[in-house]
């Protein structure tokens, strides 16, 4: 893989949770390189990167280890994905509206828009504030 093939590959396997930039990837890799775990090689015109057998060696793992991606993944889930995709399908909403506001309002219109996102920023705060409800749990 070459650098932006790592960082769409890390990007991939952690849904979205890590997705380094190429200011993070490149000296990474140019580290591993130092230290003879990943070779340089031509790949079909453009610069990609191997493990060499010392990388090989070193990043063999027990199969019960789980592997980085997993573990970055695990650790950003939401609690709770059915509310979390409600979320952020309203999130998309008002991104659209706020698409529309910004290419046709005026200027007192995105003053008050932009107090009611701030508003809405307290309010969620807000609700992270308020201790948890118990889990409704399902009737037998």
């Amino acid at each position: 893989m070459n650098g932006y093939q790592v960082i769409a590959a890390l990007d991939e396997r952690t849904e979205g949770a890590w997705k380094p930039s190429p200011g993070a990837v490149y000296p990474s890799l140019n580290q591993l390189e130092d230290e003879g775990l990943i070779e340089p090689f031509d790949n079909e015109g453009t610069k990609a990167y191997r493990l060499t057998s010392q990388g090989n060696q070193t990043a063999e793992v027990s199969p019960e280890t789980p592997r980085p991606w997993e573990s970055m993944r695990a650790a950003h889930e939401p609690s709770h994905p059915q509310g979390a995709s409600q979320i952020w399908a309203a999130y998309g909403d008002l991104a659209h509206a706020l698409k529309a506001l910004t290419r046709s309002g005026t200027a007192a219109q995105h003053e008050a828009a932009a107090k009611a996102i701030a508003e809405l920023q307290r309010s969620v705060y807000g609700i992270l504030a308020e201790p948890a409800a118990p889990e409704a749990s399902p009737e037998a």
